[in-house]
């Protein structure tokens, strides 16, 4: 079950619970700045875009554990997805998706399995993981996927 009762800064430091995606259907995406798969971040938008009035989040959560692809300050991360893709869906602070600094919102998504039955680590930037209305972690996309993939779009029109 997603962990609605967590709190969570956004980039500019405002505290949030994710009490207030309870009923939307959720894209978690750890994301990255300096990443051969950053231009995903097009995807992304274009998906939130597409589908927000219909119930869709997608949660940004940038991730500095993959080869320091996320080395910036909040600030400098924020600054950067607007500018240069028009991030405009929650981001929030930057977080440890695997080891023992994980945090507690990953140790729920990392359960999940990908479409060949493999749960554990996030392999990479860019892992997506979609959550039902109810809570339930329903499927999970490796970094290789693009947002736009048939894959992810047909779970969306089947799940909002």
């Amino acid at each position: 079950m997603f962990p609605y009762s967590l709190r969570i800064n956004r980039l500019d430091g405002t505290p949030e619970s994710l009490e207030a995606y309870r009923g939307q259907v959720l894209l978690v995406v750890n994301v990255a700045s300096r990443c051969g798969l950053t231009p995903q971040y097009e995807g992304l938008v274009e998906l939130y875009h597409s589908y927000r009035d219909r119930g869709l989040r997608v949660l940004g959560f940038p991730c500095n554990q993959f080869l320091g692809q996320e080395p910036g300050t909040p600030e400098e991360i924020a600054a950067f997805c607007r500018t240069t893709y028009g991030v405009d869906f929650p981001m929030f602070e930057k977080i440890e998706v695997n080891g023992e600094g994980r945090h507690p919102l990953y140790e729920v998504l990392c359960s999940v399995p990908d479409d060949e039955g493999a749960a554990g680590d996030v392999q990479w930037n860019f892992e997506k993981f979609l959550v039902s209305r109810g809570g339930d972690a329903i499927r999970r996309f490796r970094p290789t996927v693009e947002p736009t993939a048939p894959a992810i779009v047909e779970q969306l029109e089947a799940w909002l």
